[in-house]
């Protein structure tokens, strides 16, 4: 009787330590896989606006890629005077206007198919399936969104603002390169737009020039920091 007790301890007590081993390999492989997705979702988007970031839209480009050929649009949108916004109402407004843009050109790309991407600073790019889009009118629509006015958060409190975009459009095949044919010539025609007052669309033709790119802006410093530690300082 005694070492039939014994017996039934000891099944039981294997099935219950096979049982919490078991429950806590399932708890360390999902919290693996928690952080796993929020690393790759931190690598491959802006962590301001939760756009794609660079990386992000090279990722989406492979996939487009790598399906049947097909045309796509690319526009690269720069914000026109966002400077003047961030002097005379502070960071923290500018931060609130670009994270309004980008839910607004977010809103526009789904709608259209595409994705939108936040490149750097006040700079963002989309690349959606040409389709059945009519080009004029499409662009149209994305720089009225982002023409429409913003309240943002000053240091004096919330204050309208309105802001307009240079915006570079070009149509080039899913298989063409992303940076070296269809943001290059975006980024060309995007120029032009700026060069000619800004708030406008072009759509990129043979023997446009780049500009200088000496004075073209990068990334903010305060973009930077955040990119360095998660967080803005």
């Amino acid at each position: 009787m005694f070492t039939t007790l014994l017996v039934i301890a000891i099944l039981v007590a294997f099935t219950l330590g096979v049982a919490v081993g078991y429950l806590a390999t399932r708890r360390t492989v999902g919290r693996l896989r928690t952080e796993l997705a929020d690393a790759a979702w931190q690598l491959t988007h802006d962590p301001l606006t939760g756009l794609l970031n660079r990386i992000g839209l090279r990722t989406a480009h492979t996939i487009a890629a790598s399906g049947p050929p097909q045309p796509l649009i690319v526009m690269l949108l720069d914000l026109d005077r966002f400077k003047q916004v961030n002097d005379a109402h502070g960071h923290d407004a500018g931060d609130d206007l670009l994270m309004e843009v980008a839910d607004r050109l977010g809103h526009l790309a789904d709608a259209a198919g595409g994705t939108a991407a936040r490149l750097s600073g006040d700079e963002f790019a989309v690349i959606l399936p040409l389709r059945h889009h009519r080009l004029g009118d499409l662009a149209e629509r994305f720089t009225a969104a982002i023409a429409a006015p913003v309240t943002v958060q000053a240091d004096s409190g919330p204050v309208t603002v309105t802001v307009t975009a240079s915006v570079g459009v070009t149509i080039v095949a899913s298989t063409d390169p992303l940076e070296d044919v269809a943001l290059h010539r975006a980024d060309t025609a995007m120029y032009q737009a700026k060069h000619r007052g800004g708030d406008q669309h072009l759509l990129y033709t043979p023997g446009m020039v780049m500009p200088d790119r000496g004075h073209r802006r990068g990334p903010r410093p305060r973009d930077l920091r955040r990119d360095q530690s998660g967080s803005t300082k």
